[in-house]
Formats: C-alpha cells, structure tokens, sequence
C-alpha cells in the first residue's frame, strides 16, 4: 500500500549538510513548513542518535505556520575518506481536530496516515583558503560585530572563570596555612610545658611561626626571668 504524500515543505528537501571541524558541536537547521489548512503532528528520527541531538524531536506544526529544527552533530574524529551513512526521516501525520494526546494518535495512527520524508547527512571541512575569503569578504560592520559581539563575551567569560580559579586557590592556600599554623600553636603549647622559654623560641624559630607567637614566647620568657629574680 503506497504512502500518503508528505504534506510538510522541508529545507533543505534532501541533504543535511555538517560543515567542519567536528572537535566541537556542529549545528545546522531543518526548517519544516506546513502549507496546509490543518495541524501536523511530526517526529525527526535519525539512523544515529548517539551522534545526533535534535531539538525539537518531535511536536504539532500549526496550520500555515513553519518551525525549525536544530540538528546537533556531536564532536567526532573526522575522516574525509569515509563518506557518511548517517540518514533522518522526517514522520508526519494530520492531527485529529479532537485530538488531546499526541502520543495517543501516534499509537493509534493507520499505515496509509503516516507520511514521511527521508534526508542523508553530509559532511564538509572547509578548506583554508576558504577560511581566508570568507574573512577578508566580510563586511566591517559584520567582522566588528563578530569582535564586539561573541568573542567579546567569550573571552569575557574566560577571564571572569580564571579570576574564579584564582579566588578559589588563593582560599584554598589560606585555609592550609591557617590550618597548619593552629597545629603548629598547638605544638608550641606542648613544648612549652615541658622544655625551657629559649628551647621553645628556638623550636619556634625553625617551625618559621609568625612574628606574633614568638613575641608571645619572648614575652613569656620575660616575666619568667623576673618571677625567677623576684624568687631568689
């Protein structure tokens, strides 16, 4: 039994075409218009969906209305000598005029209501003579727009995240310090109990305390020379 006419208009109609490099997300826009005087149901599948990310992947097209749809190529290891085998299929159906749930009609829905359209997936790695015509033919309104604009904000960003790191260090190093400086007060503590003012000063001295815990133990040592006098 031969299928029902896709009634959606799809662009582009037969090819989806990734443009490199692929060390980082590719996207590229399928935009699906539905010329008709009813409301369409649709579903965007793909032979690869670990490769792919679709948004939205599925929906009610309006009637006269059109939508676009965002194809995400994950990063991969591209080789030019392997052509791609990768394909979507555009699925689509009339929606019921009652209709209250989608996945309902979906179950529901006869063969012959099903319509579909199929696309292959292309990959392209621009070449760097092209990188450079497609630079020097900007325009200067559109290259400042470029500087002032996206990069502007990403490197922005960039300095505000390495300021964050630089904070975040900076609070790491002090809480050592602090902490090994309470245990190192501790350690002097000890030892003061038990060994003599000048030991402790020079244990003191060779643990590098601060100036404020050897004034302390210099203090200290004062008043034990003069309660020692006082004494004899």
């Amino acid at each position: 039994m031969a299928r029902t006419e896709q009634v959606l208009l799809l662009e582009p109609q037969h090819e989806l075409k990734f443009r490199g490099p692929f060390t980082d997300v590719v996207t590229t826009t399928l935009k699906l218009s539905n010329p008709t005087d009813r409301n369409v149901c649709f579903k965007v599948k793909t032979t690869a969906p670990r490769r792919y990310c679709v948004r939205p992947n599925s929906g009610i097209i309006d009637a006269g209305t059109s939508i676009n749809v965002s194809v995400m190529l994950q990063p991969f290891d591209y080789d030019p000598n392997e052509k791609s085998k990768h394909k979507f299929m555009v699925q689509s159906l009339l929606a019921p005029y009652d209709m209250t749930d989608m996945e309902g009609v979906w179950k529901e829905a006869k063969p012959d209501e099903l319509m579909d359209s199929k696309l292959r997936c292309a990959f392209e790695m621009p070449l760097e003579n092209d990188k450079t015509s497609e630079l020097t033919s900007l325009p200067k309104s559109a290259s400042a727009s470029l500087d002032d604009g996206e990069v502007k904000k990403i490197m922005e960003e960039c300095k505000r995240l390495q300021m964050e790191v630089q904070r975040l260090r900076e609070e790491n190093k002090q809480i050592r310090e602090d902490d090994g400086l309470r245990k190192r007060k501790v350690t002097v503590m000890a030892a003061h109990s038990s060994s003599s003012s000048a030991a402790v000063a020079t244990g003191m001295r060779e643990e590098g305390l601060s100036t404020r815990i050897l004034a302390l133990c210099v203090l200290f040592f004062v008043l034990g020379v003069i309660i020692g006098k006082l004494v004899l």
